[in-house]
């Protein structure tokens, strides 16, 4: 979400002058200049409509493959509920999908090890015997606003070409790169 003091920041990232940004929010460019220099409080529908504006122009631009990350950490359907653990100590993950032949084929994440625990599932059980579906799949191409919604959702949302798993995005990600 935009803030207020992010408008002159937004904006200039965007390219637009205030003016600019006046013309396609329909407010006064005396508005936007107000506003970033933080000499008036504007009501709710004005920053609303200014917000809205500069969030649509930055969902157009931004894609997925611009804020995925390419680090994605998995495991293998065989590989063992505890390889999985472990893995998720070593790189401080609560979630992984798994992967086969560089094809997303499930999802596991700390939850998901907990309840199989819990079921006295050993840890040497197999990862395919506890993971869940798969979270969504989109293109490098799909945009920012469908990244959010997607986010809503699911704890995570995988990126892949041609059927390869190329990266991933979550919250964290969205928020790190989308919105600096």
């Amino acid at each position: 979400m935009v803030e207020l003091e992010d408008i002159g920041k937004l904006r200039r990232s965007l390219g637009l002058t205030q003016k600019e940004l006046a013309k396609k929010a329909d407010v006064s460019q005396s508005l936007i200049a107000k506003i970033e220099a933080r000499k008036i409080d504007p009501s709710f529908s004005k920053a609303k409509q200014i917000i809205d504006i500069l969030e649509s122009l930055g969902n157009d631009r931004v894609k997925a493959g611009d804020v995925m990350n390419k680090n994605t950490i998995s495991v293998r359907p065989d590989d063992s509920i505890k390889k999985a653990i472990d893995k998720m100590k070593r790189y401080d993950i609560s979630q992984m999908p798994v992967v086969e032949e560089r094809k997303a084929a499930g999802m596991v994440s700390e939850a998901i090890i907990l309840e199989a625990l819990v079921h006295e599932t050993g840890q040497e059980a197999r990862v395919r015997d506890i993971m869940k579906d798969c979270p969504p799949i989109i293109t490098r191409e799909a945009s920012l606003n469908l990244v959010t919604n997607l986010l809503r959702e699911y704890p995570i949302v995988l990126v892949s070409e041609k059927g390869r798993l190329k990266g991933h995005i979550t919250k964290s990600d969205l928020i790190t790169k989308a919105f600096r």
